[in-house]
């Protein structure tokens, strides 16, 4: 049975309740139901509610390089789950590009004619090797899924945050991967308490559970990619193995209970966006520059915007993606152009609010029974 999240009238969370008596709340007005950035059915009391006895609810996360799973546990519900799209390789491609550019204006200042010792070099600012500066590509990573995080935060009475860590061979202190996890840790420790696990704790966990995990193509979005492992780690807050020591044998048992269910599912992803250029790869013609990113357009929307457009009696309903003079781009959650509609035929659903979202209402990680299709 899927479960909403429920907030008193205050915005404090309380525990989660069925689709069916959030509706009837909403129907008899002691309700509203109430929007939030990553589009997950919530609904906000009117009145002072009866109690507000909450238990407990654990996040587990399950951190990468491309994506990243997270999964909302109860004792007796899976409450929700996605999927991030992370932003590391758009973010490298564009620092690369940066870097690129800025020689090349470098280059151009620079006269050649005048000895080495005149010519107007960069003079050196700092040692870049003293500093354990978190790669922007992994910032950008980690920022996404505190992002959702700190949304989950406002949904549900959270009490704690189970976090997979990797531990990298040789210089800890100055591997890019290592230097990223520290700063996460210390981010999330300021809104919760957080429990760590190793990956090898995650598996053994999972493959008791009986949750099967996807490893061929862990490009898809689906909930058995990453977010079961999401799943699994939310889950390890009230299922714990406990070692045992009798004479020369030793072993453990798995201590706690907690069941898995269907849950709402949601791809995130953050909107690709160029910046706006105040500079060209090359140098224009003329000294004009032409426009290029930004979020502005010349319709009144701006780029991530949720909306609405109709061509040829065919609605479709996607992200703007860009604008030429009459046109508006419009492109599904892949950032991939569904089509170019007249302006005037664009509707505005939502704001941008930095994130893309695609929810997928009662989706399970656990194994299909035998017999059904």
């Amino acid at each position: 049975m899927l479960r909403v999240s429920v907030i008193a009238p205050d915005g404090k969370p309380l525990m989660p309740t069925k689709i069916s008596r959030a509706n009837k709340w909403i129907k008899q007005g002691k309700a509203n139901r109430v929007y939030n950035d990553i589009q997950a059915f919530q609904v906000q009391l009117v009145a002072e509610p009866s109690g507000r006895e909450t238990q407990a609810i654990a996040i587990g996360i399950d951190p990468g390089k491309l994506y990243t799973g997270i999964g909302v546990q109860s004792s007796v519900f899976t409450l929700w789950m996605a999927h991030l799209v992370l932003p590391f390789q758009t973010v490298k491609e564009r620092m690369e590009q940066r870097r690129m550019m800025r020689r090349g204006r470098r280059g151009r200042r620079i006269n050649r004619k005048l000895p080495y010792n005149q010519r107007a070099h960069r003079q050196v600012r700092f040692n870049n090797r003293k500093h354990k500066k978190v790669p922007p590509s992994i910032r950008a990573n980690r920022q996404l899924e505190l992002r959702i995080v700190k949304e989950l935060c406002k949904l549900y009475p959270i009490i704690c945050v189970v976090y997979e860590v990797v531990v990298a061979r040789g210089d800890q202190g100055f591997s890019p991967v290592m230097v990223g996890q520290y700063w996460m840790l210390e981010q999330l420790r300021q809104l919760l308490p957080i429990q760590t696990r190793l990956g090898w704790q995650t598996a053994n966990l999972r493959d008791w559970l009986n949750l099967s995990k996807q490893k061929t193509s862990k490009s898809a979005a689906i909930p058995v990619t990453h977010a079961v492992d999401g799943v699994t780690l939310a889950t390890s807050y009230f299922i714990q193995w406990q070692p045992w020591v009798s004479g020369n044998a030793r072993g453990g048992n798995w201590v706690g209970e907690a069941q898995i269910t269907a849950s709402p599912f949601s791809v995130i992803r953050r909107p690709p966006i160029s910046r706006r250029q105040l500079h060209l790869m090359v140098f224009a013609k003329g000294g004009i520059r032409r426009k290029y990113g930004g979020t502005t357009t010349r319709h009144g929307v701006r780029k991530g915007d949720f909306v609405s457009a109709e061509m040829a009696g065919r609605i479709v309903y996607g992200w703007v993606s860009g604008d030429t003079k009459r046109q508006i781009s419009v492109s599904d959650i892949n950032w991939k152009r569904l089509g170019q509609f007249t302006a005037r035929k664009v509707q505005l659903l939502q704001r941008s609010t930095g994130l893309l979202v695609k929810p997928h209402p009662g989706l399970s990680i656990l194994p299909p029974l035998r017999g059904s299709n």
